[in-house]
């Protein structure tokens, strides 16, 4: 599959013509859209949720790492003092213009790649990632399936992942009773529930092995978390 970098197509070409709104969920899209992450900007800019998971995937020196759905790039800028190349993938135009902005005052700013896709779509070359997160992005997913297929044809050998979802439903979590208050359900923008289980069958189906499925608090938040890794080679 042809990668699709902001390095190969800059912004006029991004986000117009024929590509624009090909990826990602419907609801990410038009201005309801970036009103609520304009919004949204201090939890998108830095979390401590996306600091606990890429610690859990470890990026090192010289690898090859995939953020998907990074948003305004809080995992990206986590990941980008480990001395890993990052892959930013991110369907949402106004976003990626926020993660070039964060690209171009970042001292790794050569080791961070952004690319117009989605878990369904990633964009990045067979066989070329050693460690993969989702933060909050999988209630995107419009084919959880089609995502399990494309992060199993992108992991080198023995490559980890880790999919993290928080569970805004849960009355622990931080954030339950002003939801509540509001009327926000955890599924107000029509995205879809996230279920744990079956994202760890999808990626069981696709032949990664150790996947684990369950909730766990991250950084003092319930979260549905789904970990797994690319099967060695013989």
């Amino acid at each position: 599959m042809e990668s699709r970098t902001d390095d190969e197509h800059h912004a006029g070409q991004e986000d117009g013509g024929r590509h624009r709104g090909h990826h990602g969920h419907a609801n990410d899209r038009g201005l309801a859209a970036i009103r609520r992450y304009v919004r949204q900007t201090p939890r998108m800019w830095h979390s401590e949720l996306n600091d606990v998971v890429v610690a859990m995937v470890a990026p090192t020196p010289g690898e090859r790492v995939l953020d998907i759905g990074a948003g305004m790039g809080a995992g990206v800028m986590a990941a980008a003092g480990t001395g890993a190349v990052i892959t930013a993938v991110e369907p949402t135009p106004f976003l990626r213009r926020v993660l070039r902005f964060r690209r171009i005052l970042s001292p790794a700013r050569s080791r961070i790649v952004i690319v117009d896709g989605a878990a369904e779509q990633l964009g990045v070359a067979d066989a070329s990632i050693d460690g993969a997160w989702a933060v909050n992005a999988m209630h995107h997913w419009v084919a959880p399936a089609v995502a399990a297929t494309e992060l199993a044809r992108v992991l080198r050998p023995g490559a980890r992942i880790v999919l993290a979802d928080e569970d805004f439903g849960d009355p622990e979590h931080p954030d339950a009773a002003r939801k509540a208050a509001k009327g926000h359900g955890p599924h107000r923008h029509g995205f879809s529930p996230v279920d744990a289980e079956t994202m760890a069958g999808h990626l069981t189906d696709v032949g990664l092995v150790d996947v684990e499925a369950g909730k766990e608090e991250l950084a003092g938040r319930p979260s549905l978390v789904v970990t797994a890794r690319a099967r060695l080679e013989g």
